[in-house]
């Protein structure tokens, strides 16, 4: 497998990004409920890139580490970054009346996740899933 890199700036391209994780780890040997789950927080991080950015771009890189497999993805946008990045990883903040268990949602589905911002240039949000 190598490294594929997509666009995302409409729903539709959302969805193609979304099913490309879920493909991606079934190609790996993720049981279906892994891999779904991975879908879903490769989701949350996507719509929050459409609904704060309005477009940015995601990154499918295999990993290995002996014998066990992964899949890292790397979610970038240039919009207006996240003034407070504790209050945004706290359960139940949302800045636009959601419920506000994206981000934290997220941290919870995933085997590691890093998430770098800075107000006005930008956010980066690093995930990895790994094969038991």
């Amino acid at each position: 497998m190598t490294r594929t890199r997509m666009r995302v700036g409409s729903e539709q391209e959302l969805l193609l990004a979304t099913f490309e994780a879920r493909r991606l780890l079934l190609e790996m040997g993720a049981s279906a409920t892994a891999a779904r789950k991975f879908q879903t927080a490769v989701s949350e991080l996507l719509r929050n890139v459409l609904k704060y950015a309005e477009k940015g771009r995601i990154e499918f890189m295999p990993l290995a580490r002996g014998s066990q497999v992964g899949l890292k993805v790397i979610c970038s946008d240039k919009g207006p970054g996240i003034p407070d990045v504790a209050l945004a990883m706290a359960d139940s903040y949302s800045s636009s009346g959601t419920l506000g268990l994206g981000l934290p949602g997220v941290k919870r589905m995933v085997d590691s996740f890093e998430l770098s911002s800075e107000v006005g240039k930008g956010t980066v949000v690093t995930i990895e899933s790994w094969l038991p």
